[in-house]
């Protein structure tokens, strides 16, 4: 099924993009929402019409996720974990710890921008991308280090 979106919405694409989703996702979750509308002529000319209007809040979105993107540029990120004889760790470090360890630096982002493709399992510094639009991914150093 074909819908407008409304809003920005990271899996799917960006304000104002027509997409391709099933029936059930756009009936029962966007639609009602508010985030998308059918894709029909006539909701394609009301979208030809607010152009405009989506550029400047797409720049907007973009500036913002700029901004961030600087704040959180060489942002370093300490956890302390338990750790087995060999430098190993009790469990391992997920994205959770990650964003709780950002949120206690007073950075606010959300727990799904945080790309980590497997979760840590041992004691070094690690590069760790966050997504915050489109194509704008800083990179924070998270350092896991032994508890006391």
């Amino acid at each position: 099924m074909k819908v407008i979106l409304k809003e920005t919405i990271e899996p799917l694409g960006i304000i104002g993009s027509e997409v391709d989703v099933k029936k059930g996702y756009a009936r029962n979750y966007l639609i009602p929402q508010g985030k998308a509308v059918n894709a029909t002529p006539q909701n394609r000319n009301v979208l030809a019409q607010e152009k405009a209007k989506l550029d400047l809040q797409i720049a907007k979105e973009k500036a913002t996720a700029e901004e961030m993107a600087k704040k959180l540029e060489g942002v370093v990120c300490k956890i302390s974990v338990k750790v087995a004889d060999e430098g190993r760790l009790y469990g391992s470090v997920t994205t959770r710890e990650i964003g709780e360890a950002l949120a206690a630096q007073k950075i606010d982002i959300l727990k799904r921008m945080i790309l980590l493709k497997e979760p840590i399992k041992e004691i070094g510094s690690f590069q760790v991308p966050i997504r915050i639009y489109k194509d704008i991914e800083p990179e924070i150093t998270v350092e896991v280090e032994a508890e006391a």
